[in-house]
């Protein structure tokens, strides 16, 4: 007699280019993330499965470090699954790597931080090149100062004025590790780390950091701005096409390719 086949947790590390997509999380009528990998994995498997990301990200967002669960029967070894969703999947998403996982784990709450980079192209003309993923911002930016508007987002603070109103009035603490400008010939890069995101928190504090950058805002505005504790207080939202999840960090996670993810 043959007996019941267990059911495996599998993660998979995702890497995506975001412009055609309306976000991560699977929508009516529109062409997300997840519904392709979700495709993919029927294709592969042949069983219908419903993915689990570590996070959102929004219509044009990118990832390169991006971590999903599914739960199936099949048991294919790492590599041969790896090569046959990548078979299946459209060229603006990878999958990188792929590892069996406890069933008790959950890529979005067992996540102990998550690094996320904004690309900005300073200069006077555009570039087609890095259009899909970088902002233009024509003019020079002072990393100096946007640098010391970072110092303040460190450490545990209310983000309200970061996030709209689908960032939950009640809930937008959260603590940032790390929060950091660096310029490189004409880009500027910010980095930040977080254990969790609000909705556009991100984008928020790109939109204000290019205005004290381009010195429209005082960095000491800035900071009365970000302990003022109202919904929406940034107001300017920078361009998704910028922003890239670089990576989601856990204690234990078997990923081989884990640590070869490049910043």
């Amino acid at each position: 007699m043959t007996g019941k086949m267990p059911v495996i947790r599998i993660a998979l590390l995702i890497e995506y280019e975001g412009t055609r997509y309306h976000g991560f999380q699977i929508q009516n009528n529109v062409p997300t993330i997840q519904r392709e990998l979700e495709r993919a994995i029927f294709k592969v498997t042949g069983e219908a499965v419903r993915l689990r990301g570590a996070g959102r990200t929004d219509a044009g967002v990118h990832a390169r470090g991006q971590v999903a669960t599914f739960e199936a029967i099949s048991a294919l070894p790492r590599q041969t699954l790896v090569r046959a969703l990548n078979f299946y999947l459209p060229p603006d998403i990878s999958v990188r790597d792929a590892c069996n996982v406890e069933k008790r784990f959950d890529a979005r709450r067992d996540a102990i931080s998550r690094e996320y980079r904004y690309s900005i192209l300073s200069n006077s003309v555009h570039s087609p090149q890095y259009r899909r993923w970088a902002y233009l911002v024509t003019g020079k930016l002072d990393a100096e100062a946007m640098n010391k508007a970072c110092d303040i987002l460190l450490g545990q603070h209310d983000f309200a004025p970061f996030t709209n109103n689908e960032g939950g009035a009640n809930n937008t603490v959260r603590t940032v590790f790390r929060a950091e400008v660096r310029k490189e010939g004409d880009f500027v890069f910010f980095d930040m780390v977080a254990n969790a995101f609000l909705p556009q928190q991100v984008r928020r504090t790109v939109g204000s950091l290019i205005r004290i950058g381009s010195g429209a805002m005082e960095v000491g505005k800035f900071c009365e701005m970000a302990a003022s504790g109202m919904i929406g207080a940034a107001k300017i939202v920078a361009p998704p096409h910028g922003l890239c999840l670089m990576k989601v960090n856990y204690s234990d996670v078997g990923f081989v390719n884990y640590e070869n993810i490049q910043h």
